[in-house]
């Protein structure tokens, strides 16, 4: 109210009529208000901070979830595919052995029959 009283002063210093000093200052309040409330719409509050910071941290909780999950699934599927390699493993080490017994089987019985 002291800017007011001042601007007014200086109305009448320059020689405006009070009722016009009075309009000028009255619109000199509606721009300040204008342009107060196109930076409240614009600028966030410390209420709308928190507000955000909450949503921030119930995110990084569901991601942290999503990320055990995905975690505990990879997991599973490595663990699926060693048995995998596993098994193939085995298997290739038996046709191994058997096709050599098999070979070695042929080459007996034929060394066997060129003999005679």
């Amino acid at each position: 109210m002291l800017m007011d009283l001042d601007i007014f002063e200086a109305f009448r210093a320059a020689g405006v009529p009070d009722d016009k000093a009075r309009g000028a200052i009255d619109a000199i309040h509606g721009l300040i208000d204008r342009r107060y409330a196109l930076h409240a719409e614009q600028l966030a509050t410390r209420t709308d901070m928190a507000e955000m910071r909450g949503d921030l941290q119930r995110d990084v909780e569901r991601l942290r979830g999503d990320l055990e999950r995905a975690k505990g699934e990879l997991a599973a599927k490595i663990a699926g595919t060693m048995t995998a390699v596993a098994d193939a493993k085995s298997e290739l080490i038996r046709w191994s052995v058997g096709s050599i017994f098999s070979a070695v089987a042929m080459v007996a019985a034929i060394t066997r029959l060129l003999s005679h």
